[in-house]
């Protein structure tokens, strides 16, 4: 089963225009858990399930208008493909990209 903990630079195409926002994935006593930035907010994720390469969730946005979104993207190592929806409007293409860990400078002996 793939990781998807870390931090994701996400891209939205959404009805309004791009948005990006990043969101933040741990696991705390075995249950994945989240956190949503973007648009000047911070947001809680809920419901969080990765099922082998699949990840679902579901937030609360405020800006730019009240919205419940609900995540479905497909984990391919570092990058993620999918959908989010808010109730009855078109799905979202999403895109993401996992930040990287920089790697340790060189050291000589």
């Amino acid at each position: 089963m793939q990781s998807a903990e870390g931090a994701w630079d996400l891209t939205m195409s959404t009805p309004i225009g791009r948005m990006k926002a990043v969101i933040e994935l741990r696991r705390r006593d075995g249950v994945l858990t989240g956190t949503a930035h973007g648009t000047g907010e911070e947001v809680p994720l809920t419901e969080v399930v990765l099922d082998g390469d699949r990840l679902t969730w579901k937030q609360t946005i405020t800006r730019p208008m009240r919205l419940n979104l609900a995540f479905d993207v497909t984990l391919d190592g570092d990058t993620l493909t999918g959908t989010s929806r808010a109730g009855r409007l078109p799905s979202s293409r999403i895109t993401g990209e996992r930040r990287g860990v920089r790697p340790e400078p060189a050291t000589w002996a």
